[in-house]
């Protein structure tokens, strides 16, 4: 074989890999094809499908220390607001699909958050359907990844799907999703397509330019140009449908997470800040040091008059015993025979 027809063969089996690397959203289960072009960085354009809401991703801290770090991440002063794009009309055959995964968003991710928080998540949403490294649809966004190893938004792959929604609070998050896709926004986050939970620190965190936090969780938008008003510049595909999922699958991750969740339950003690360690060198009784001062006991300083009635009650029953003990004596040595 010669070169020339070496290299073109080559060039034929590079030009697929070189154009999935370039769109992260060309992933089998997607429900549309990525669209348009936009400059991201390489090293960013391979973690875009690793970059998740929930935990099955890479963290770099989780927890207390999660929280503390991430409020060393210093917030950037690069908000644009977009224009007022509304992709799918009321009238739309596919409206009530659109709007359904649009409410599932709200709902799995926001419901315990404030109004304003769920109207966060929402726009992350709208932002990534017109941005050109996602879906151009709402359906095609929320599920993207959902039968991968890390799904962009967790409730798709963790078994939450699995949960009956709360009748009060889906309400809340369907009106919402309406306002959504009727086209407000929110200009706190701007042009954010991507936000995770404070009580985690994911290693994309430093990839991406902080822009917001709002009740539990941190937003972002990509760097750059590709994170400017300009780049989202999408048009709704006019298609949506939710992928075929693998509910044995949601199933068995549903199971594996209440199983952790019974086993920490199991591990703690009550009034303890933390799990009791094997490498502990002290009594099991002894939760010294582990006492949750919030909860159970708390550390009191009495003032001065405290101090001082407590002092007197303390002499006042000590002269009482005293006096006591002194009575008993003469009775008892006048009971005493003479010898």
């Amino acid at each position: 074989m010669t070169w020339v027809r070496r290299f073109a063969l080559r060039a034929c089996c590079l030009v697929p890999v070189m154009t999935v690397v370039a769109s992260p959203s060309l992933l089998p289960d997607d429900a549309v094809q990525a669209h348009g072009k936009v400059q991201i960085e390489r090293q960013l354009q391979n973690s875009l499908a690793r970059m998740s809401t929930g935990k099955d991703q890479e963290l770099m801290l989780a927890g207390v220390d999660a929280q503390s770090r991430n409020t060393m991440i210093p917030t950037v002063g690069l908000r644009e607001d977009l224009s007022s794009y509304s992709p799918v009309a009321p009238s739309s055959a596919l409206y009530p699909m659109a709007l359904r995964c649009m409410t599932q968003a709200i709902y799995y991710e926001a419901a315990n958050e404030s109004e304003k928080g769920k109207r966060a998540v929402a726009q992350v949403v709208m932002n990534r359907m017109r941005h050109p490294a996602y879906p151009n649809s709402i359906c095609g966004v929320v599920y993207q990844g959902s039968n991968n190893r890390v799904c962009q938004f967790s409730f798709t792959c963790d078994g939450a799907l699995l949960r009956k929604p709360l009748r009060k609070q889906w309400q809340e998050s369907s009106r919402l999703a309406k306002r959504a896709l009727a086209g407000e926004q929110l200009s706190d986050v701007g042009t954010a397509t991507h936000y995770h939970a404070d009580y985690v620190l994911p290693k994309w965190a430093f990839t991406l330019k902080k822009l917001e936090v709002i009740g539990t969780h941190i937003f972002y938008r990509f760097p750059g140009r590709s994170g400017g008003a300009t780049a989202f510049r999408s048009k709704w595909s006019k298609f949506e449908r939710i992928p075929r999922l693998d509910w044995s699958k949601l199933a068995r991750s549903r199971q594996q997470e209440q199983l952790a969740e019974s086993m920490d339950e199991e591990r703690f003690v009550p009034g303890l800040t933390v799990a009791p360690d094997p490498t502990d060198r002290h009594a099991e009784t002894d939760v010294g040091g582990r006492l949750d001062t919030t909860k159970e006991w708390r550390l009191t300083i009495p003032g001065p008059s405290a101090s001082k009635k407590r002092y007197d009650e303390a002499i006042a029953e000590q002269s009482d015993r005293a006096a006591d003990d002194n009575e008993e004596g003469t009775l008892h040595s006048l009971k005493e025979p003479v010898g």
